[in-house]
C-alpha cells in the first residue's frame, strides 16, 4: 500500500481534529495551571484538584499534537498512535464532567469522531 491510498481525506479530517482537540486541550490545560478566572472555585474533579487535571490535559494535548503529526505523516503508526490518544482524551473528557459537562461533551463528540474514522482503516475511506 503506497502513501497516497494511506492519506485519504478523512484521514486528514481526523487528522486536523487532533489538532484543534489537542491545541484546545493545551489551552485549557495551561489555564488550569495558572488559576485563570474561567474556572470556578467549587467544581469537583475525579482526579485531585484543578492544578493536577491541568498538567493531565496539558500532556494529552501535547501528545495529540505529536499524534497529528505522525498521521499526517502517513505512518500506520500516527494511526494507532491517534486511535490510543484519542480514547485517552475521551476518557478525560468524561472524567471531567463534573466540572464542565458542555466543554466536556463537546470534546468527548471531537474524541470519538477521531477514533471512529482512524479506526475505520483506509479501506473503509476509499470510494
Amino acid at each position: 500500500m503506497n502513501e497516497e491510498s494511506t492519506l485519504s481525506g478523512w484521514w486528514v479530517f481526523a487528522g486536523v481534529l487532533l489538532l484543534v482537540v489537542g491545541i484546545l486541550n493545551i489551552i485549557y490545560g495551561i489555564a488550569a495551571i495558572g488559576d485563570s478566572k474561567f474556572f470556578t472555585e467549587n467544581a469537583t474533579y475525579i482526579i485531585s484538584g484543578l492544578h493536577t487535571w491541568g498538567w493531565v490535559m496539558l500532556i494529552i494535548g501535547v501528545l495529540e499534537l505529536i499524534a497529528a503529526f505522525s498521521l499526517f505523516s502517513g505512518g500506520e503508526f500516527g494511526r494507532w498512535f491517534g486511535i490510543f490518544i484519542g480514547s485517552l482524551n475521551a476518557m478525560g473528557a468524561l472524567l471531567s464532567i463534573p466540572a464542565y459537562p458542555f466543554w466536556s461533551l463537546a470534546i468527548f463528540a471531537l474524541s470519538i469522531i477521531i477514533i471512529y474514522k482512524l479506526a475505520e482503516g483506509p479501506e473503509g475511506s476509499v470510494s
